[in-house]
C-alpha cells in the first residue's frame, strides 16, 4: 500500500516516540502518609520494570528526591535503570524530559504534595498534549490509619484525595487499633464506592496491584476534561517547550498551609534540639521531614515528623554535613520557628 507523504511523516513521528501510551500513576496521600517510602519500595522492587519517578516537592529545599537519591540536577539516572525527575514549574515539560530520553521507560510514578488536590494532575494527563503520548494508569491515595479522620486537619485537599483514589492504601495499620482500621475503611467505602483498598505497614504493598492496573476511569472526569481542553485551545501547542502547563491549585492558600524552610552550615545542640521538638515545637506543624547535624555526632539523621510522632533514622553523609528542615502546618509564624531553630544550633 503506497502512503502518502502525510502518512509517512507520520510513521516517522511515531517511530521516534516509543514511550506513546505510557502508563501514570498518581501517588497522592495527605502529609506524612508515607508517599516516598511507597515510591522507595516501588524502585527497589520493581525488577526489570523501568520505572521513571515526578517528585513535585513542597517547600524550599528538595527532600523528598534526596531520600529516594543524592540529587545533583533535575534529573537523574538510579543504579537500577530507573530515572528520579523533579517538577519545577511545569508539569508537561517534566514529562516531555521523560519521554524525550533514549531509554525505555515502562511506567510513570508521579508523587503530588501532601496538600495536593490529584484533580488538576489528572486532567492534565488528560488534556492535549499528554493524553496522546501517555495513559493514566490510576490515582493512588495513601491514608495514615494512625492519624487520618474524616475532618483531617480540616483540609479539602486531604477528602479529595480520598474522594478521586482509584487505590487507596490504609497505611500503617500495626500503629492503629483494629476496629479504627475498620472503621475508616468503612468510611472510606462510603466515599469512594468500586475503589480497590488495600491495607499496608512501611508502605509494603504488592506492585501488581498497584501498577498497570487500568483503573482510571477518564468518563467520571468527561466534564472537568472538556473545561481543560477548552482552555488548552488558547495556547498554541506547536512548541511544547514555550508553554506554562502549571496546574498547581491554590491548595495552600486554600487550606490555610504554610511551608517553613530551615537550612544551616553549623550544627545542632542536640540537647537544645531535644527540648525543642518536645517542649516548643508549635502543635499546628503537622509534617517535618529533612537532614539533621547534630555536633559531635557524626552520622546523617533523617527526620521525619507527622502529626505527634516522629522517627530520626541515621546513616551517611554524602556531601558535606549541612542541616536542611522543612516544617509544613497551618498558621505558622515564620519567623519564630526559623529563631527557634537558630536558637538550637551550638
Amino acid at each position: 500500500m503506497i502512503q502518502s507523504p502525510a502518512q509517512q511523516d507520520l510513521t516517522q513521528a511515531d517511530l521516534h516516540l516509543p514511550k506513546r501510551g505510557m502508563p501514570v500513576t498518581i501517588i497522592t496521600g495527605f502529609l506524612g502518609s508515607g508517599k516516598t517510602m511507597l515510591l522507595n519500595h516501588i524502585l527497589h522492587n520493581c525488577q526489570d520494570l523501568k520505572v521513571a519517578v515526578l517528585v513535585n516537592e513542597l517547600g524550599d529545599i528538595d527532600i523528598d528526591s534526596q531520600l529516594l537519591v543524592s540529587v545533583d540536577s533535575d534529573m537523574v539516572q538510579l543504579s537500577n535503570g530507573c530515572i528520579c525527575c523533579t517538577i519545577n514549574d511545569d508539569l508537561v515539560e517534566a514529562v516531555y524530559s521523560i519521554l524525550e530520553r533514549d531509554e525505555k521507560v515502562d511506567h510513570l510514578v508521579v508523587e503530588t504534595t501532601g496538600v495536593a488536590d490529584p484533580l488538576p494532575l489528572a486532567l492534565t494527563f488528560m488534556g492535549p498534549p499528554l493524553r496522546d503520548l501517555t495513559h493514566l494508569d490510576s490515582i493512588l491515595t495513601l491514608v495514615d490509619a494512625e492519624v487520618f479522620s474524616p475532618q483531617h486537619f480540616k483540609s479539602e485537599a486531604a477528602l479529595n484525595q480520598v474522594a478521586y483514589g482509584d487505590i487507596i492504601v490504609l497505611n500503617k495499620t500495626d500503629l492503629a487499633p483494629t476496629q479504627q482500621v475498620e472503621d475508616l475503611e468503612r468510611w472510606i467505602r462510603e466515599q469512594k464506592w468500586g475503589a480497590r483498598i488495600l491495607r499496608s505497614q512501611h508502605s509494603q504493598v504488592p506492585l501488581p496491584l498497584i501498577l498497570d492496573t487500568d483503573l482510571f476511569r477518564p468518563d467520571r472526569y468527561a466534564a472537568e476534561a472538556k473545561a481543560l481542553a477548552e482552555a488548552a485551545h488558547d495556547h498554541d501547542h506547536h512548541d511544547h517547550h514555550g508553554h506554562d502547563h502549571h496546574h498547581h491549585s491554590d491548595h495552600l492558600a486554600n487550606d490555610g498551609f504554610l511551608s517553613v524552610a530551615f537550612e544551616n552550615d553549623r550544627p545542632f545542640d542536640l540537647e537544645k534540639f531535644q527540648t525543642w521538638l518536645s517542649e516548643q515545637l508549635s502543635e499546628n506543624v503537622f509534617r517535618a521531614k529533612g537532614f539533621l547535624w547534630f555536633e559531635a555526632v557524626a552520622p546523617r539523621y533523617i527526620f521525619q515528623l507527622s502529626g505527634k510522632r516522629y522517627t530520626m533514622d541515621s546513616d551517611d553523609w554524602p556531601t558535606t554535613p549541612r542541616t536542611q528542615l522543612v516544617l509544613i502546618g497551618r498558621d505558622l509564624d515564620a519567623q519564630e520557628l526559623r529563631q527557634q531553630l537558630q536558637d538550637c544550633l551550638a
